[in-house]
């Protein structure tokens, strides 16, 4: 009889169990890897790519806040644009703009996302990291770039969920930076939504349709790849340099970093391509997973 109650006790603890590791799963965060478009666009004209194809972009950048199944509580950006020695982040409570492009008009430097800082999740962020052996370092100055407010103006235009910034390290080893997703993991069960911001395309002299083939090969392997189980996928974005035309669309790799840094953060979640279009008719994907 002792040994039914014990084996009774054993299978409500492992239900019990079972169910919380159900609705830890559920509450987890996706992670979102987006293209971010160029300069200022949408919110000023920028002259290049058709209505269509902005529009299409824009409607995906908005869209991104209904991946997670809950609010979350805060935003973790990867953008491209921001580099250190160290994996750095953003402290301020209030973050200031950085207008990091240059040559646009006027209404292009007023362009506003008001968004407040967490230096709490800032610390996190630092603790996590260094938990895995990354120096780290605080950056209470500097502001959002476009590589954040753009897409995210888009995305949760009402600037009211609590966002902190994180750097690429300079060098831009990808193997560092799948590391450094792995690293942040936990947040997405401390509800933190993280994305990384950047371009699958990103050769500025490039930008006419002789460059299509390669935008259009490059980003075929990306999709197989982002969509791979873990093992295959972190190998392959590691060795990304042998991806057909991988130097002529990206002659500096650090739009692609992100994507590294969210492929790390997944774990063995597979990748959805939510997005698969043109920027200036060059083809881009987004990717999410969980």
């Amino acid at each position: 009889m002792a040994i039914g109650v014990a084996s009774a006790a054993s299978l409500a603890v492992a239900d019990e169990s079972e169910a919380a590791q159900k609705t830890k799963t559920s509450a987890r965060m996706p992670v979102v890897f987006v293209p971010h478009g160029g300069g200022p666009w949408p919110f000023v004209h920028v002259g290049f790519g058709d209505k269509q194809e902005l529009d299409v972009l824009a409607q995906y950048l908005k869209d991104v806040r209904t991946l997670p199944k809950t609010a979350p509580k805060a935003l973790l950006v990867v953008s491209a644009h921001w580099e250190e020695a160290v994996p750095t982040v953003m402290t301020h409570a209030r973050p200031p703009m950085f207008y990091d492009y240059y040559g646009f008009p006027p209404e292009s430097y007023r362009i506003t996302w008001p968004a407040p800082g967490e230096p709490k999740l800032a610390a996190r962020v630092q603790a996590l990291l260094a938990g895995k052996g990354f120096a780290t370092a605080a950056n209470e100055g500097r502001g959002f770039d476009h590589g954040t407010f753009v897409p995210l103006k888009l995305a949760y235009p009402n600037a009211d969920v609590p966002t902190v910034q994180l750097s690429l390290k300079q060098g831009l080893d990808p193997k560092e930076h799948i590391a450094m997703g792995q690293a942040l993991q936990p947040l997405r069960d401390e509800g933190v939504f993280i994305i990384g911001s950047g371009m699958t395309y990103h050769n500025l002299r490039a930008l006419h349709a002789g460059a299509r083939p390669q935008a259009e090969a490059f980003d075929a392997w990306l999709r197989e790849t982002a969509t791979a189980e873990q093992s295959s996928r972190d190998q392959r974005l590691t060795d990304w340099t042998k991806a057909p035309a991988a130097r002529q669309v990206h002659p500096r790799e650090e739009h692609l970093l992100p994507l590294m840094v969210v492929a790390g953060a997944a774990g063995s979640d597979r990748g959805t391509i939510d997005y698969n279009g043109t920027f200036a008719g060059l083809r881009s994907s987004g990717v999410h997973f969980g």
